[in-house]
C-alpha cells in the first residue's frame, strides 16, 4: 500500500552536490517530490514528499541520514512563510 510521507531535510556543505535525492528514485520502491527548496553555497533545506510503501520511505530516510543528512518529520506541511536561507542558531 502506496503512502505519502512530508519531510524536511537539512544538507550541510559537503552534502549539496551528492546526488543523494536521484539516489533515493533509483535505489528504493519510492517516488520523491521536492516541495520546497533554498540552496546556497553552505547549506541545503529541501522539504521532500516521499511516496512509496512504508518499508521504502523508512529505508529511505535511513539512508539519507547514514549519509550525514539531517531529516525530522514534517507533520503540519511546509511553511507558510516558505524556506529561510539563514540556519537555525545553534542550541535553536
Amino acid at each position: 500500500m502506496s503512502q505519502t510521507r512530508l519531510i524536511h531535510c537539512t544538507f550541510e556543505k559537503g552534502l549539496i552536490r551528492e546526488p543523494l535525492l536521484y539516489n533515493l528514485g533509483r535505489d528504493f520502491k519510492i517516488v520523491p517530490n521536492i516541495r520546497g527548496a533554498t540552496i546556497n553555497d553552505d547549506l541545503g533545506l529541501v522539504y521532500l514528499e516521499l511516496e512509496g510503501p512504508e518499508s521504502e520511505i523508512d529505508k529511505a530516510v535511513a539512508y539519507l541520514k547514514e549519509r550525514g543528512v539531517k531529516v525530522d518529520q514534517a507533520p503540519g506541511g511546509m511553511p507558510a512563510e516558505g524556506l529561510s536561507t539563514n540556519p537555525p542558531e545553534p542550541g535553536s
